[in-house]
């Protein structure tokens, strides 16, 4: 396990009844967890050449997750999905039932179109492909834990769309439960969740539907809670479920 570095960013600070007199902007706090010490130690490189990011420490399988994430506090982790003990999708799904977890990241390969789909219901805040370029991995840390999408227009519609695809079991269901959510939304409240899950970015809903960015994301925080979801790729993907993108 890697030491602590920095403080806390400001909110889990206050939480903690920390206090900091740094004027500048406290690092984005990130855990890396991966069997494999060599992207460990890959992504620890990447993410430390930032210097907005911090690695607080690193994990070797799902089961070390609880203890990490306690001692090191962090924002945002970085979950490898195939672990020998606990695998990341389980780690993730026990995470993200606390109380004000850290957002969460799970690494993946294309092969694993159905564990994504599994973490990313469970409130993972999105994937990234263990190529993806550094300055993307880094990007996406930091949209992550702004609160931001992390939906690619590009790359996560076409993951979504191929696990949507093949009609799994329990599609008819899932069909029907995504429909009657969202029919409990106003009609401005439901174009934003279908531009969501067309992976728009909130600039992108925002000129489509002649909102300010601001409305926007009064509007996608509104959805979140009317719709009881953590992150707006699951908005995203109940969007998909009731097949409207």
């Amino acid at each position: 396990m890697a030491t602590v570095a920095g403080v806390t960013g400001e909110q889990r600070a206050a939480g903690n009844g920390v206090t900091t007199e740094q004027a500048g902007p406290t690092p984005i706090r990130v855990l890396i967890v991966d069997d494999d010490a060599l992207v460990r130690a890959g992504l620890s490189m990447i993410l430390g050449g930032d210097p907005g990011l911090a690695v607080v420490g690193e994990a070797a399988d799902g089961s070390q997750v609880p203890a990490a994430v306690a001692g090191c506090a962090p924002d945002v982790v970085l979950m490898d999905i195939r672990m020998p003990r606990v695998d990341g999708l389980t780690a993730t799904e026990a995470l993200r039932r606390n109380a004000n977890p850290p957002e969460v990241i799970v690494l993946t390969t294309f092969d694993a179109d159905a564990d994504v789909l599994r973490a990313l219901r469970a409130g993972a805040a999105g994937f990234l492909l263990k190529d993806t370029p550094p300055a993307e991995i880094v990007q996406a840390v930091r949209r992550v834990a702004a609160g931001e999408a992390t939906l690619s227009p590009s790359v996560t519609r076409q993951l979504i769309s191929h696990v949507t695809g093949a009609a799994p079991a329990g599609a008819t269901a899932r069909r029907d439960r995504a429909r009657r959510l969202l029919d409990t939304l106003s009609e401005r409240e439901h174009d934003v969740a279908v531009a969501i899950g067309q992976g728009c970015t909130n600039a992108e809903i925002a000129a489509r539907l002649y909102m300010s960015v601001a409305t926007v994301k009064a509007y996608v925080s509104r959805l979140l809670v009317k719709l009881n979801l953590n992150n707006r790729v699951q908005v995203a993907l109940l969007v998909h479920d009731a097949e409207l993108v």
